[in-house]
């Protein structure tokens, strides 16, 4: 008489087999390899203020990103309720040494695209919970207000704090839900750039906690190397806890204005001449649009046609268009001055004439018109998929160049997302700070913010779209084209030697300096390696 296998256990047998089970599958949940009891037991009584978490959802919540190509699940979450809470625990994670493999990665929004606010079996810490430092806005008897803020604050909390005084910061991102930290550590550009720089370029003093868990308070004065280095530092020299920002009178309406342009040496002859202009406009971007149809009827809907009848008329069908976008800052009773200064500049530009659309919106529309978008993608279900965006700096001169082997070249079929394109003044960086950006007085910040379909096998899909980004990329070094990575993303030493060029040496020693066990962990795995490779 056979037997099925099972019954062969028995009763007793099969519930160990079971736990067994059981227990293999919430070792495998952990995702890193080794079970909650291999957490070293000195973290769990590390004396915070905060917490460390190891709840599976936020662990898994903290292995995603606005990226969302990249999965690297943490050990545990630290919640820090102090500058201290962070400090304790890299200083322990330093004094435990090279054989506790652990890395600690700073999170903010979440906003990163490459897993750079992640860490595979470290600890992720949490800055949107680190409230020690209450927004402090200093006005009085001071010619360069300022506000000093969390490196976990929010800019779009900045943006209204301030404006309680009257007051903004001067240089934004288009996207303002974003942590202070997180912008500063890549640099924060954005349609301001042109005119006062990025948002480094904006900072008074920072308070960093470096890789051996020591606080450090620098300026451009005090402790300079290391304020230099974390501004734009990718996150390879400390953690931002604290920042100042310069602030500056706050206007209280924007004039919103875009053109179109069929010729791109008109374009971009127009975008250079106003940025070389003193306060002709207060933003400056542009962006291409390839293939769009009913363009200006989607528009019409937020801009108002200064001659609609003969906009009507205007075929944008199959056509590679070039649009420049312009803002004016004022306050109400200077509205006619404005509307007589914004005539006069736009009277001076090669746009064609039929599509200028404008609009007044208040400040505060316009500096957060993203999120809208953002709500609206949201309610779609097309605001979590992934963005494989690339965003590179081009020389002026070789701009032209850049456009002819790449619109209508590579990038041919309708665009997944806004390719913005526009120039800033080299002048308004500083070139102590870890950004890498081209050699030339003007440069172009190129951007394409796709966004792809997981379920397409089409040009929208995230393997057409890398596919495309690698061509870009390709083309522009065969070409010799002098491009810089924005937001730099390699896969070897070579890459990231060549990306910072005479700027590597320094960079690789300034990193042991601050961070000479590489604790602090940028999502690119290979990049914490070769950065401490010699």
């Amino acid at each position: 008489m056979k037997h099925h296998p099972i019954s062969l256990f028995g009763q007793h047998n099969i519930f160990f087999l079971k736990f067994f089970i059981i227990l293999f599958l919430s070792c495998i949940a952990t995702r890193f390899n080794f079970c909650l009891s291999n957490i070293p037991s000195s973290l769990k009584t590390l004396p915070l203020v905060g917490h460390l978490s190891f709840d599976e959802l936020s662990l898994t919540k903290a292995s995603r990103d606005f990226g969302n190509r990249y999965q690297y699940h943490p050990m545990a979450i630290l919640y820090p309720n102090s500058v201290s809470d962070i400090a304790n625990t890299i200083k322990h994670i330093w004094n435990m040494g090279h054989s506790s493999h652990l890395t600690v990665a700073a999170r903010g929004h979440g906003h990163s695209l490459s897993g750079q606010a992640q860490t595979h079996g470290g600890i992720v810490i949490n800055m949107e919970s680190l409230k020690v430092y209450e927004m402090n806005v200093d006005v009085i008897g001071n010619d360069s207000p300022y506000i000093d803020v969390s490196g976990g604050e929010l800019w779009i909390n900045i943006l209204h704090e301030s404006l309680r005084y009257g007051l903004t910061p001067r240089s934004w991102t288009d996207y303002l839900h974003l942590t202070v930290g997180g912008t500063l550590s890549n640099a924060g550009v954005s349609g301001q750039a042109f005119k006062h720089g990025p948002q480094i370029s904006n900072v008074q003093q920072l308070e960093i906690v470096t890789g051996t868990g020591e606080v450090v308070n620098c300026s451009k004065d005090q402790n300079g190397e290391l304020f230099h280095s974390v501004l734009g530092g990718l996150g390879q020299f400390g953690i931002i806890t604290r920042a100042r920002i310069l602030l500056e009178p706050a206007p209280s309406m924007v004039k919103w204005i875009r053109v179109l342009y069929s010729d791109f040496t008109a374009f971009t002859n127009d975008q250079e001449r106003l940025i070389s202009e003193e306060n002709a406009f207060d933003y400056i971007e542009g962006f291409v649009i390839i293939n769009r149809t009913g363009l200006l009827n989607n528009w019409r809907s937020s801009f108002n046609p200064q001659d609609p009848l003969q906009a009507t008329h205007f075929k944008s069908d199959g056509k590679t268009l070039f649009c420049l976008e312009l803002a004016k800052y004022f306050n109400f009773q200077e509205m006619d001055i404005v509307n007589q200064e914004v005539e006069r500049h736009l009277s001076h530009l090669n746009y064609i004439q039929s599509t200028l659309f404008q609009t007044e919106v208040t400040y505060v529309e316009f500096l957060d018109r993203v999120h809208v978008s953002e709500i609206k993608l949201r309610s779609k279900g097309l605001w979590d998929v992934p963005h494989p965006w690339l965003n590179l700096f081009i020389p002026k001169s070789k701009i032209h160049s850049f456009a002819q082997l790449v619109f209508g070249n590579i990038l041919t079929q309708t665009s997944n997302g806004p390719v913005l394109i526009y120039p800033v003044n080299k002048s308004k960086w500083d070139n102590r700070t870890s950004v890498v950006i081209p050699d030339e007085d003007i440069f172009y910040l190129v951007a394409f913010l796709s966004s792809a379909d997981t379920s397409s096998n089409g040009s929208d899909s995230l393997e057409h779209i890398l596919s495309q980004n690698k061509r870009i990329l390709e083309v522009c070094e065969r070409a010799n084209l002098g491009v810089k990575q924005y937001l730099p993303q390699y896969n070897t030493q070579d890459e990231w030697r060549a990306h910072f060029g005479t700027h590597w040496e320094g960079f690789r020693q300034r990193k042991f300096v601050y961070d000479p066990f590489a604790i602090l962990a940028p999502g690119q795995r290979i990049f914490q390696k070769t950065i401490i490779s010699t």
